[in-house]
């Protein structure tokens, strides 16, 4: 019988009564950085509301359409919040099927950044129409006399495609909050515990309700999988069906798709970086989750570029002059700069993520993350309006547009909007699951072993 003389390895302070009061703690008296922020992300809303009052009054004349291009920032910004949208049930619902247990520390941020993104994206048909009051022309409500809505028109599909996925995000994002409120519940006083108490619907944590939470979760999760395939591929379907030169494509389903995850998994990390800061969650959101996001952002990034790769190669190798014309256009004609952002933000940046040591950097991996957006808007609007700009079917009306303060406001408005309901959500609903980060830890007992001194 012999003692070891090497020294035992420390406990991990990842309890689950640590996990419980460290996420708990989010939900205290906020910080002024806090404040910062959602006093930013008002003012910017507020400077949407004034542009959208102008617009209603005067018409959308301020937004600088100019013809042939009247799908512009409004659309752009419209496919730009979709796609953010995406990640967020790929990280909660396809990697909760395959039992990837690093979703669980990240995935809460990225069901709240879906639901929060699709209200916004659900916006821009509303302001495009340019008559809001006219709103239910885009219902699909019965309608004996076949007038309206039309169903062939591509704002109908996008309100199908936008209903049914902010439905099911939203029951899947409210499905699982129910066992984390009844966490916080038990911790919380005053006005928050009495929230707590309604939101949590009688949760008690039987065993009972644990059967068949998880059983619903689960079914939830594969009816939300097929969404993340069908919603954006109705939206590319909006510029694939028609005969416009760069959009008439078989590639743009899973090339929307792609792009959107891409843009989604770098919005997550741009969330992710300050609120692990601002909330002291280095702990629990460590850089093992940055690193998987990173190499999320590169598997997609991958696709994108190679689409961006094939889609050239299509123009060029089909002989059809109106298709190289379209394609000339975009890298060499007066959007020149919008193109080689967009292939630069999205085809170039993505490499870098090659590197472990730009993956496990997040100060790198926020930097790329912004770029990684930018580059997608822009993709968005190089699909948009330089299509549109340069049609050669009818080169007489090609003409260049010019955005208007009217479109910027939009577009602060929107990331204002955005922004807003999502740091109210991290402050009044935890931000990360506890019950799921519960799961992945070693078991209490396992624990305790590994923490003793003696050795046999």
């Amino acid at each position: 019988m012999a003692e070891t003389t090497q020294a035992p390895p420390p406990p991990s302070r990842l309890t689950y009564d640590y996990v419980t009061r460290t996420i708990a703690r989010t939900l205290g008296n906020p910080t002024r950085g806090y404040f910062l922020l959602l006093g930013a992300a008002v003012g910017l809303l507020a400077l949407g509301i004034i542009t959208l009052l102008f617009l209603i009054r005067y018409g959308l004349g301020l937004a600088g359409y100019s013809h042939p291009v009247y799908w512009a920032v409004f659309i752009t910004c419209f496919v730009f919040w979709v796609g953010i949208a995406h990640s967020g049930t790929l990280i909660s619902a396809i990697l909760f099927l395959f039992r990837s247990g690093w979703r669980t520390a990240v995935y809460r941020t990225a069901e709240a950044m879906t639901v929060f993104a699709v209200m916004t994206a659900g916006l821009f048909p509303l302001i495009h129409i340019g008559r809001q009051w006219y709103f239910y022309w885009l219902i699909p409500y019965p309608n004996e006399r076949g007038l309206w809505p039309n169903f062939k028109s591509p704002l109908i599909w996008d309100e199908f495609a936008i209903g049914t996925y902010f439905t099911v995000s939203t029951v899947f994002l409210i499905m699982g909050l129910i066992p984390d409120i009844a966490a916080v519940r038990d911790l919380a006083t005053g006005w928050r515990k009495k929230l707590y108490a309604i939101t949590a619907l009688g949760w008690t944590g039987a065993n009972e309700q644990w059967r068949h939470y998880t059983r619903g979760y689960l079914y939830l999760a594969a009816l939300a999988t097929p969404l993340v395939l069908s919603v954006h591929s109705v939206v590319s379907w909006d510029f694939a069906m028609a005969i416009v030169p760069g959009w008439h494509a078989t590639l743009f389903a899973p090339y929307f798709v792609a792009g959107a995850i891409y843009s989604g998994c770098g919005m997550v990390i741009t969330l992710l970086t300050p609120i692990r800061k601002l909330f002291q969650l280095e702990e629990v959101i460590t850089v093992h989750h940055f690193e998987n996001l990173a190499k999320l952002c590169l598997l997609t990034g991958s696709i994108v570029s190679f689409s961006y790769l094939t889609e050239n190669f299509v123009a060029w190798f089909s002989g059809n002059p109106a298709e190289r014309a379209a394609f000339w256009y975009r890298a060499f004609g007066p959007y020149w700069w919008a193109s080689w952002t967009m292939n630069i933000c999205n085809g170039l940046l993505p490499w870098l993520l090659w590197s472990k040591r730009v993956r496990t950097n997040i100060t790198a991996l926020f930097v790329i993350s912004i770029f990684v957006n930018i580059g997608m808007w822009f993709e968005r609007y190089v699909i948009i309006v330089v299509s549109l700009a340069g049609e050669p079917y009818t080169t007489w009306t090609n003409a260049v547009y010019n955005p208007t303060w009217a479109d910027w406001g939009i577009m602060a408005g929107s990331f204002g909007w955005f922004f807003m309901w999502f740091l109210l959500f991290v402050k009044n609903f935890p931000a990360v699951a506890i019950s799921e980060v519960k799961e992945v830890l070693a078991a209490p007992m396992r624990q305790k072993a590994r923490a003793g001194v003696q050795h046999t």
